[in-house]
């Protein structure tokens, strides 16, 4: 499993961000606010595999596209960032020593909080 930071997902992130498309919240509310499975099978079904790609900071390209376990590291619900999902991902990505993932992760909640 090689898990690579994707860069399409990282460019939607900030652009979200620097729209203003965010939710404040704390790293213990992802549980809560992190989408179901049924909130992402409904989303890939009316949106599709690459939108669904756009969610999520990590792509293990060795997998099959279109399926869930080719992507990792969601930050949103797929209409906002939630800084609850940058945080438990930055917190992931360093225990899984995956240091690309973690570090844009990082950069992309200081983008958040610096967003006043």
């Amino acid at each position: 499993m090689a898990i690579e930071l994707n860069q399409p997902a990282l460019r939607n992130a900030r652009a979200l961000v620097r729209d203003g498309k965010v939710v404040k919240d704390e790293r213990d509310d992802w549980s809560e606010a992190a989408p179901t499975a049924d909130e992402e099978n409904a989303f890939i079904e009316r949106e599709g595999w690459t939108e669904y790609s756009h969610w999520h900071l990590g792509i293990d390209k060795g997998e099959n596209r279109e399926t869930k376990q080719a992507y990792s590291f969601p930050f949103g619900d797929f209409r906002k960032v939630h800084r609850s999902g940058v945080i438990s991902g930055e917190s992931r990505a360093g225990q899984h020593d995956h240091t690309e993932i973690r570090d844009a992760l990082k950069d992309l909640l200081d983008l958040i909080d610096a967003e006043e």
